[in-house]
């Protein structure tokens, strides 16, 4: 269990690649080896390797093996996994802008796509209006009153104020067909699970759109004031996008609530933001176990409730006096007008959706999206995710999560068509699911990934039409997207990171740029980020280091009032000034690396401090995840030792197989301070505590404060006993 050592790719030989794959032809993989290295520089022999010889049915060893062989004695930590093509990245969303206004924006300095993103990206932040009309005109955005300018000043918000004077409708841009579609084109594309063999369903626009304007008419015949919010907890299927589409339309406010949650937190959310109505489902079906929903919200006594029965046409029983069957509710409809309806406009700054936060240490923040939020949703999709025109873009997630709206923006207002799968991401029928629907971007948070690497759930399948894929919501593997790229023969990871606070992203991946695993390769468009010194002050831009992150307050999307908590206390109080401006804080701790990529370490307090250094807990996970071939994750914490002094390292480790016991764990501590030790030789593992799982947020955030805690206690109990 020693620290693992790679052999350089020139040295590895037919027998090595026999016993990492047993069965494999060792010399023909040997031979197209060989000839890959003829190509100039490992970034070359990687590509030419990844587009020769990886095929996905190759055992995920021999790719491991020649990734790991390739990059030996890379001078960088972040070697690139993937390095765009110039004749593709000219087809890309930005690409294809570049080429033809490449010129206009940047002047004569501009040379073709790859060369000259970063030049666009700071043309983004020095030429807000000129930049957010293109992407405007690109999207097809339609405003009912144009706005009077992009972006002014405003002493109100510490990041100025964003297209005053205009009025639109979110939903109505996400039902209109962008140039090149038409309304026949398909909009939703699903399937339920169980079904895998059957043909999948489509939905056009047309047809969405006639059913959000039967609802939004149902919505009206409620009689509740315009601006009324109304609750949504379900899974996010068709008719979760139907209804959330329909309140916007008709100018109410979404509120999302994960169908994850226990009582206490749907009553906490439905009373923050003071809900009308709620929709939701008799039950949730998962393996053909029904999971009770409805009855979780009539425990918590919340406001009418529209219901929808899971299977069909059934009658819900039980309804309370004042709760409606979906049935119905669309019944209150005159026929004569349920598929048509006038959107209702709005100014811009108006509420569309009420989100929250994880709520891990109190009382979740109520965050309000306005109509602006989705059209920084969809910005992000269209410049870093690259989704095009007809695309079809997956992305397993739920309306109670940033996520959720996220993709039903970033698709529709795109011009893209939105890829749904009615039961869990983890198995074989979603991966399928995946193959059939022909999906082009395919987002996911890590432990999905990690999921399918372990149960091989996607052998056989052709995930050949995926472009890229995306990431968020946790620290990602460089092992399990290796793999994970290798299914799709090597199509880069796009990782995102932003906040429900955003409406998308601040740091995040792009087509023009090489990817390298686990890393981020640019700031979002229309975003300065800065990392913050020891003291609190920002280091000089894109200067190497590590340390607290915070945003240049201009930031298109981003919020401008909590509906439950002090906003400018939240995000600004006690934030240093940059050229004027009081830097926005987010919270995470973010690494600069030598070669211009970002990495994640955490919340700002995950972090901590071992003999004096301060280090992230993901930094030191990285590593121990990779010790040994039982462990699943871990979690580093630092635990106060009894009686006071330095926090002492604690790993806590979930292993593969729950009832298998590693034959010595004083072996195992040893082998996480030698492989610690290429990190910081003063690191050193105090104990080892094997966990079944890992808590996490509903959010899938892993709470580390949970565990320090647990083991707090435990070491105080155990002091106690002495």
């Amino acid at each position: 269990m020693a620290a693992e050592l790679h052999k350089p790719l020139g040295a590895i030989t037919a027998d090595d690649l026999a016993a990492a794959a047993p069965g494999c032809d060792a010399t023909a993989l040997h031979s197209a080896l060989r000839r890959a290295l003829d190509s100039h520089g490992p970034a070359a022999v990687w590509a030419e390797l990844c587009r020769s010889v990886l095929r996905p049915s190759v055992p995920f060893a021999v790719h491991r093996m020649l990734y790991y062989g390739c990059f030996a004695g890379f001078p960088s930590p972040t070697p690139p996994a993937w390095t765009p093509d110039p004749k593709e990245a000219a087809l890309t969303n930005v690409g294809r802008v570049l080429e033809a206004r490449g010129r206009d924006f940047i002047g004569d300095a501009y040379k073709d796509p790859i060369t000259s993103f970063p030049d666009l990206h700071k043309f983004s932040n020095e030429n807000p209006e000129t930049y957010w009309k293109m992407v405007f005109e690109e999207m097809g955005v339609q405003f009912s009153v144009e706005p009077s300018c992009i972006w002014r000043e405003n002493a109100a918000y510490p990041g100025g104020e964003w297209l005053p004077g205009a009025e639109l409708n979110a939903a109505a841009n996400c039902l209109t067909a962008k140039p090149g579609r038409s309304s026949d084109s398909p909009a939703i594309v699903w399937r339920d699970e169980g079904k895998d063999s059957e043909p999948l369903n489509f939905m056009s626009l047309e047809e969405l759109r006639k059913k959000v304007c039967l609802v939004a008419n149902a919505l009206d015949a409620l009689e509740l004031p315009k601006g009324s919010a109304i609750a949504i907890d379900m899974p996010m299927d068709v008719n979760a996008v139907v209804i959330y589409l329909a309140i916007v339309l008709a100018g109410y406010v979404v509120v999302s609530i994960a169908d994850s949650f226990a009582a206490p937190a749907i009553s906490m959310r439905l009373k923050i933001s003071e809900a009308k109505a709620i929709f939701t489902q008799d039950y949730i079906l998962r393996d053909d176990k029904e999971l009770p929903l409805y009855s979780r919200v009539v425990e918590v006594k919340a406001p009418m409730a529209i219901v929808i029965p899971v299977r069909g046409s059934l009658p819900i029983k039980g309804l309370r006096v004042d709760d409606l069957s979906w049935q119905d509710f669309l019944g209150r409809v005159n026929n004569t007008e349920a598929e048509n309806y006038i959107a209702v406009k709005q100014p811009a700054d108006a509420f569309t959706n009420i989100l929250f936060s994880s709520g891990t240490t109190g009382e979740p923040k109520a965050i309000p999206w306005t109509h602006i939020t989705p059209l920084k949703a969809a910005a992000d999709g269209w410049c870093h995710m690259d989704i095009r025109k007809g695309d079809v873009v997956a992305w397993p997630t739920n309306l109670g999560w940033m996520m959720g709206p996220w993709l039903v923006y970033a698709s529709l207002l795109n011009g893209a068509s939105m890829a749904l799968y009615n039961g869990s991401p983890n198995s074989s029928g979603f991966a399928k699911f995946v193959q059939d629907a022909k999906v082009t971007m395919l987002g996911l948070v890590p432990s999905i990934a990690r999921t399918w690497k372990n149960t091989d759930c996607t052998a056989g399948l052709d995930w050949s039409s995926i472009r890229c894929f995306s990431s968020s919501g946790e620290a990602s593997s460089v092992d399990d997207y290796l793999w994970l790229m290798g299914r799709a023969g090597y199509k880069p990871v796009i990782e995102y990171c932003g906040g429900t606070e955003i409406g998308g992203g601040f740091v995040t991946g792009s087509l023009l740029q090489p990817q390298a695993l686990s890393a981020f390769s640019t700031p979002a468009m229309g975003c300065n980020l800065f990392i913050l010194d020891s003291n609190g002050n920002p280091l000089p831009q894109d200067s190497v280091g590590i340390g607290e992150l915070a945003l240049d307050p201009t930031l298109f999307g981003s919020s401008t009032t909590l509906l439950n908590a002090d906003h400018q206390e939240v995000y600004f109080n006690g934030m240093p000034e940059w050229h004027g401006k009081i830097l926005r804080r987010h919270g995470d701790e973010f690494e600069r690396t030598s070669d211009g990529y970002y990495r994640a370490h955490g919340r700002a307090d995950d972090t901590m401090n071992l003999g004096g250094i301060k280090v992230s807990s993901i930094e030191i996970e990285r590593i121990c995840n990779r010790v040994h071939d039982a462990i699943v994750e871990t979690a580093a914490i630092g635990v106060p030792p009894v009686g006071g002094g330095p926090e002492q390292l604690t790993i806590a480790v979930v292993l593969k197989d729950q009832s298998s016991q590693l034959e010595d764990w004083n072996q195992l501590k040893l082998a996480f301070n030698v492989a610690l030790k290429k990190l910081n030789p003063l690191f050193k593992v105090s104990s080892v505590v094997v966990v079944p799982s890992l808590p996490r947020t509903a959010s899938n955030k892993v709470m580390r404060r949970v565990l320090r805690k647990e083991f707090s206690q435990a070491a105080q109990a155990k002091h106690s006993k002495i």
